[in-house]
Protein backbone atom coordinates (compact mmCIF):
# COMPACT_ATOMS: atom_id res chain seq x y z
CA UNK A 1 0.00 0.00 0.00
CA UNK A 2 1.43 3.45 -0.91
CA UNK A 3 2.45 5.52 2.09
CA UNK A 4 -0.30 8.10 1.61
CA UNK A 5 -3.01 5.45 1.44
CA UNK A 6 -1.53 3.65 4.45
CA UNK A 7 -1.71 6.87 6.44
CA UNK A 8 -5.25 7.49 5.22
CA UNK A 9 -6.21 4.01 6.41
CA UNK A 10 -4.74 4.79 9.81
CA UNK A 11 -6.70 8.02 10.03
CA UNK A 12 -9.98 6.31 9.14
CA UNK A 13 -9.36 3.52 11.65
CA UNK A 14 -8.45 5.97 14.41
CA UNK A 15 -11.63 7.95 13.80
CA UNK A 16 -13.66 4.80 14.41
CA UNK A 17 -12.76 4.84 18.09
CA UNK A 18 -12.26 8.56 18.60
CA UNK A 19 -14.88 9.73 21.14
CA UNK A 20 -17.00 12.71 20.21
CA UNK A 21 -17.60 15.80 22.29
CA UNK A 22 -21.34 15.11 22.20
CA UNK A 23 -21.07 11.53 23.50
CA UNK A 24 -23.68 10.59 26.16
CA UNK A 25 -22.72 11.41 29.75
CA UNK A 26 -21.08 8.45 31.46
CA UNK A 27 -19.75 6.95 28.23
CA UNK A 28 -17.56 9.83 27.11
CA UNK A 29 -13.83 9.22 27.11
CA UNK A 30 -11.07 11.76 26.90
CA UNK A 31 -10.79 12.82 23.27
CA UNK A 32 -7.42 12.58 21.60
CA UNK A 33 -6.75 15.77 19.62
CA UNK A 34 -6.28 15.29 15.87
CA UNK A 35 -5.64 17.70 13.06
CA UNK A 36 -9.20 17.16 11.78
CA UNK A 37 -10.92 18.26 15.00
CA UNK A 38 -11.36 21.90 15.89
CA UNK A 39 -11.32 23.04 19.49
CA UNK A 40 -14.41 24.58 20.97
CA UNK A 41 -12.33 27.67 21.67
CA UNK A 42 -11.55 28.08 17.96
CA UNK A 43 -15.24 27.86 17.06
CA UNK A 44 -16.07 30.37 19.78
CA UNK A 45 -13.50 32.78 18.34
CA UNK A 46 -14.91 32.47 14.81
CA UNK A 47 -18.43 32.97 16.13
CA UNK A 48 -17.28 36.07 18.00
CA UNK A 49 -15.76 37.43 14.79
CA UNK A 50 -19.04 36.79 12.95
CA UNK A 51 -20.99 38.67 15.60
CA UNK A 52 -18.50 41.54 15.49
CA UNK A 53 -18.69 41.56 11.69
CA UNK A 54 -22.45 41.83 11.98
CA UNK A 55 -21.86 45.04 13.87
CA UNK A 56 -19.78 46.47 11.03
CA UNK A 57 -16.23 45.68 12.18
CA UNK A 58 -14.19 45.34 8.93
CA UNK A 59 -11.30 43.54 10.67
CA UNK A 60 -13.74 40.99 12.08
CA UNK A 61 -15.14 40.41 8.58
CA UNK A 62 -11.66 39.67 7.27
CA UNK A 63 -10.85 37.33 10.17
CA UNK A 64 -14.17 35.50 9.76
CA UNK A 65 -13.62 34.93 6.04
CA UNK A 66 -10.00 33.85 6.42
CA UNK A 67 -10.78 31.45 9.25
CA UNK A 68 -13.47 29.56 7.34
CA UNK A 69 -12.43 29.95 3.70
CA UNK A 70 -10.60 26.62 3.59
CA UNK A 71 -13.49 24.73 5.22
CA UNK A 72 -15.93 26.15 2.68
CA UNK A 73 -13.66 25.24 -0.25
CA UNK A 74 -13.31 21.66 0.95
CA UNK A 75 -17.02 21.28 1.67
CA UNK A 76 -18.25 22.60 -1.68
CA UNK A 77 -15.58 20.56 -3.50
CA UNK A 78 -17.09 17.41 -1.99
CA UNK A 79 -20.69 18.36 -2.65
CA UNK A 80 -20.61 20.02 -6.05
CA UNK A 81 -18.92 17.43 -8.27
CA UNK A 82 -17.82 20.33 -10.48
CA UNK A 83 -14.21 21.35 -9.73
CA UNK A 84 -14.43 24.35 -12.03
CA UNK A 85 -17.25 25.75 -9.89
CA UNK A 86 -15.53 25.42 -6.49
CA UNK A 87 -14.17 28.97 -6.30
CA UNK A 88 -17.42 30.48 -7.56
CA UNK A 89 -19.45 28.46 -5.05
CA UNK A 90 -17.18 29.54 -2.21
CA UNK A 91 -17.49 33.18 -3.27
CA UNK A 92 -21.27 32.83 -3.53
CA UNK A 93 -21.34 31.29 -0.06
CA UNK A 94 -19.49 34.19 1.53
CA UNK A 95 -21.53 36.78 -0.36
CA UNK A 96 -24.72 35.17 0.93
CA UNK A 97 -23.30 34.93 4.44
CA UNK A 98 -22.12 38.54 4.60
CA UNK A 99 -25.49 39.64 3.31
CA UNK A 100 -27.22 37.63 6.03
CA UNK A 101 -24.96 38.45 8.98
CA UNK A 102 -27.57 40.80 10.41
CA UNK A 103 -29.73 37.71 11.03
CA UNK A 104 -26.96 35.66 12.68
CA UNK A 105 -27.48 35.62 16.45
CA UNK A 106 -24.81 33.13 17.51
CA UNK A 107 -27.22 30.41 18.61
CA UNK A 108 -25.13 27.91 16.64
CA UNK A 109 -21.45 28.12 15.74
CA UNK A 110 -20.62 30.46 12.88
CA UNK A 111 -18.93 27.56 11.11
CA UNK A 112 -22.01 25.32 11.04
CA UNK A 113 -24.14 28.35 10.04
CA UNK A 114 -21.78 29.12 7.15
CA UNK A 115 -21.61 25.49 5.99
CA UNK A 116 -25.40 25.40 5.88
CA UNK A 117 -25.27 28.39 3.54
CA UNK A 118 -22.63 26.60 1.45
CA UNK A 119 -24.90 23.56 1.24
CA UNK A 120 -27.76 25.70 -0.09
CA UNK A 121 -25.43 27.39 -2.58
CA UNK A 122 -24.40 23.99 -3.95
CA UNK A 123 -28.02 22.82 -4.08
CA UNK A 124 -29.01 25.93 -6.04
CA UNK A 125 -26.07 25.35 -8.40
CA UNK A 126 -27.21 21.77 -9.00
CA UNK A 127 -30.71 22.95 -9.84
CA UNK A 128 -29.36 25.47 -12.34
CA UNK A 129 -27.08 22.83 -13.88
CA UNK A 130 -29.90 20.35 -14.56
CA UNK A 131 -30.53 21.98 -17.92
CA UNK A 132 -26.90 21.40 -18.92
CA UNK A 133 -25.58 18.38 -17.04
CA UNK A 134 -21.85 17.72 -17.30
CA UNK A 135 -19.54 15.04 -15.99
CA UNK A 136 -16.37 15.46 -13.99
CA UNK A 137 -13.36 13.37 -14.94
CA UNK A 138 -10.74 12.05 -12.54
CA UNK A 139 -8.21 14.73 -13.42
CA UNK A 140 -10.72 17.48 -12.63
CA UNK A 141 -11.60 15.88 -9.31
CA UNK A 142 -7.94 15.61 -8.34
CA UNK A 143 -7.50 19.29 -9.19
CA UNK A 144 -10.41 20.22 -6.94
CA UNK A 145 -8.98 18.21 -4.07
CA UNK A 146 -5.59 19.86 -4.44
CA UNK A 147 -7.12 23.33 -4.58
CA UNK A 148 -9.19 22.59 -1.47
CA UNK A 149 -6.12 21.85 0.66
CA UNK A 150 -3.02 24.09 0.62
CA UNK A 151 0.24 22.55 -0.55
CA UNK A 152 3.36 22.35 1.53
CA UNK A 153 1.59 21.37 4.74
CA UNK A 154 2.47 18.20 6.68
CA UNK A 155 0.14 15.42 5.60
CA UNK A 156 -0.87 17.06 2.30
CA UNK A 157 -0.37 13.89 0.23
CA UNK A 158 -2.22 11.86 2.86
CA UNK A 159 -5.12 14.29 2.73
CA UNK A 160 -5.31 14.03 -1.06
CA UNK A 161 -5.43 10.23 -0.83
CA UNK A 162 -8.26 10.35 1.71
CA UNK A 163 -10.28 12.99 -0.13
CA UNK A 164 -9.87 11.13 -3.41
CA UNK A 165 -11.35 8.00 -1.81
CA UNK A 166 -14.33 9.98 -0.53
CA UNK A 167 -15.47 10.54 -4.11
CA UNK A 168 -16.60 6.89 -4.20
CA UNK A 169 -19.10 7.36 -1.36
CA UNK A 170 -22.83 8.03 -1.82
CA UNK A 171 -23.54 11.76 -1.37
CA UNK A 172 -25.30 11.48 2.01
CA UNK A 173 -22.56 9.34 3.54
CA UNK A 174 -19.83 11.50 2.06
CA UNK A 175 -21.42 14.63 3.49
CA UNK A 176 -21.80 13.08 6.95
CA UNK A 177 -18.19 11.85 6.95
CA UNK A 178 -16.80 15.16 5.72
CA UNK A 179 -18.77 17.22 8.24
CA UNK A 180 -17.86 15.12 11.28
CA UNK A 181 -14.52 13.49 10.45
CA UNK A 182 -12.85 15.97 8.07
CA UNK A 183 -14.27 19.30 9.24
CA UNK A 184 -14.79 18.14 12.82
CA UNK A 185 -18.37 19.25 13.47
CA UNK A 186 -20.12 17.59 16.43
CA UNK A 187 -22.70 15.02 15.36
CA UNK A 188 -25.49 17.22 16.70
CA UNK A 189 -24.47 20.16 14.50
CA UNK A 190 -23.96 17.90 11.48
CA UNK A 191 -27.44 16.47 11.99
CA UNK A 192 -28.97 19.94 12.20
CA UNK A 193 -27.13 21.05 9.08
CA UNK A 194 -28.15 17.92 7.14
CA UNK A 195 -31.74 17.97 8.38
CA UNK A 196 -31.75 14.45 9.81
CA UNK A 197 -31.56 12.75 13.24
CA UNK A 198 -28.21 12.37 15.00
CA UNK A 199 -28.55 8.58 14.78
CA UNK A 200 -28.81 8.82 11.00
CA UNK A 201 -25.60 10.83 10.83
CA UNK A 202 -23.82 8.28 13.03
CA UNK A 203 -25.04 5.44 10.81
CA UNK A 204 -23.92 7.22 7.64
CA UNK A 205 -20.49 7.89 9.10
CA UNK A 206 -20.09 4.27 10.21
CA UNK A 207 -21.07 2.97 6.77
CA UNK A 208 -18.83 5.50 5.05
CA UNK A 209 -15.92 4.38 7.21
CA UNK A 210 -16.57 0.73 6.35
CA UNK A 211 -16.65 1.55 2.63
CA UNK A 212 -13.43 3.56 2.81
CA UNK A 213 -11.60 0.79 4.66
CA UNK A 214 -12.87 -1.74 2.10
CA UNK A 215 -11.61 0.47 -0.73
CA UNK A 216 -8.21 0.75 0.92
CA UNK A 217 -8.08 -3.02 1.41
CA UNK A 218 -9.01 -3.65 -2.23
CA UNK A 219 -6.36 -1.19 -3.40
CA UNK A 220 -3.73 -3.08 -1.41
CA UNK A 221 -4.80 -6.53 -2.63
CA UNK A 222 -2.45 -7.95 -5.34
CA UNK A 223 -4.01 -8.36 -8.75
CA UNK A 224 -4.25 -12.03 -9.73
CA UNK A 225 -1.94 -12.94 -12.57
CA UNK A 226 -3.55 -14.47 -15.62
CA UNK A 227 -2.53 -18.09 -16.21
Amino acid sequence: MPASRETAAGEIASRETAPRADAPTGTRKQETPTRTHRSARADEAVTAWALAARGGDPEAVERFVRALHRDVLRFVAHLSGDPQAVDDLAQDTFLRALGSLHRFEGRSSARSWLLAIARRAVADSHRYALARPRSCDAADWQLAVERAQPRGLPGFDDGVALLDLLAALPPERREAFVLTQVLGLPYTEAAELSGCPVGTVRSRVARARETLLDLLTDADRPVAMAA
